[in-house]
């Protein structure tokens, strides 16, 4: 099967799945999973699971890149802060969405990878760097929307400190092994407002405002 048949079903999937925002299923139909994980895997980069992409990180699922994209509610003209970049495949569903995306990776190895990817798509609006994503990218702030692709043991402030008025920020909170997507919204007077959304496994947000490795 061609990637373009296999994005097709993949993208079939989540229309299946209650994923309805156009424009994430549109992003997901045009951009190459494939080449976002090791090339021994690439026949099962379409189906609906999680990779390993190496130094005990992975690539999630094509549903939750959707349903954690779909939250955010992109319109086109956001600058939006995703933090754990991993393979880069998430960051290149925002770099379709958003106006400009700032990605931090706490993993060297890992982000050269990602940036790597990304430039052979030339999706030229995202910013990349190595760092501790747990503390966001202040020199950036605000954002209109804010991703975190690793599971935390809770809302970082800092976080919702970068968030802009009018905001959104989705991150998955909860222990080692089980979390809850969070929806954070902030509205325009500063009040903020935390929804539930779907339960889902993260590797863990490593970093002073997250999980320490020895945890």
């Amino acid at each position: 099967m061609n990637s373009a048949v296999a994005r097709k079903r993949m993208v079939a999937e989540l229309v299946k799945r209650g994923i309805t925002d156009q424009r994430v299923l549109g992003a997901m139909q045009e951009i190459p999973r494939h080449i976002f994980v090791e090339e021994a895997m690439s026949a099962q980069a379409y189906s609906d699971g999680s990779l390993p992409i190496g130094e005990k990180q992975t690539i999630s699922q094509p549903y939750i890149v959707a349903k954690m994209t779909q939250l955010l509610a992109l319109t086109g003209r956001e600058k939006v802060l995703e933090l754990g970049t991993g393979s880069g495949y998430q960051a290149a569903v925002l770099a379709t969405l958003a106006d400009r995306v700032c990605t931090v990776e706490r993993i060297r190895p890992l982000a050269l990878k990602a940036r790597k990817a990304l430039d052979s798509l030339r999706l030229l609006n995202v910013n990349l760097k190595i760092g501790d994503g747990t503390e966001g990218w202040t020199e950036e702030a605000p954002f209109d929307a804010i991703l975190v692709t690793a599971g935390a043991p809770h809302l970082p402030d800092c976080l919702v400190q970068q968030l802009a008025p009018g905001g959104r920020l989705v991150i998955p909170v909860g222990d080692r092994i089980d979390q809850k997507l969070l929806l954070v919204t902030k509205g325009m007077d500063g009040s903020v407002a935390t929804e539930e959304c779907d339960g889902c496994r993260f590797v863990r947000l490593i970093g002073r405002n997250g999980w320490n490795d020895e945890q």
